[in-house]
């Protein structure tokens, strides 16, 4: 099975079909311009805006998206929604959150990962919310993964996310737990 992926990041893909291997299940990207309008008011509604920007005349039968996020304890859940829109680049965004944290010791913080699927139609016919915790580290360390992944240490790994391996990645992330509940709702529809 095919299922179109609302994204237009390459790392995004690989890692989701890394998760997805075993299930028979080939994520693919969006044909076209993918340029998608986020202004929901949460991950939920970011990821249906995602998934609705990415139908093109039913070429699958499903459409995934997700949105993601650092919500941050000491910066009232910041950068949460705006993740991905908190500064020009990866290297700025992680940049920002240090210089903000700077000389905080409560780094508490998770990484969010809504999911929603729709069928070729934009219906929504499945969603879930997952999370990672750990904290905010004082500096980057790691060369896997993106994004904050280099300041995220998790919880129980001792290591940030950019640390762990590919494969640990896909077990303990914010992301792997969406998706696995994704794949079992695939699996049976």
């Amino acid at each position: 099975m095919k299922v179109t992926l609302a994204t237009g990041n390459l790392h995004k893909v690989e890692e989701i079909n890394l998760i997805a291997k075993d299930y028979n299940i080939e994520f693919i990207l969006p044909e076209g311009e993918f340029n998608p309008v986020e202004d929901g008011n949460n991950f939920i509604d970011n990821a249906v805006c995602k998934a609705k920007c990415a139908i093109k005349e039913g070429k699958t039968k499903y459409y995934l998206a997700d949105d993601s996020g650092l919500c941050i304890d000491y910066l009232n859940g910041d950068p949460g929604i705006k993740s991905a829109r908190y500064e020009t680049t990866a290297q700025k965004r992680i940049n920002k959150v240090l210089d903000k944290l700077k000389g905080i010791e409560e780094r508490s913080a998770h990484f969010t990962c809504a999911m929603v699927v729709l069928d070729n139609k934009g219906n929504l016919v499945f969603k879930t919310q997952q999370y990672c915790f750990g904290s905010v580290a004082k500096e980057q360390k790691g060369q896997n993964g993106f994004g904050y992944d280099p300041i995220f240490f998790v919880d129980g790994e001792n290591m940030t996310m950019a640390e762990l391996s590919k494969e640990r990645k896909a077990v303990v992330s914010h992301r792997a737990k969406a998706l696995s509940e994704v794949l079992k709702w695939l699996k049976n529809n």
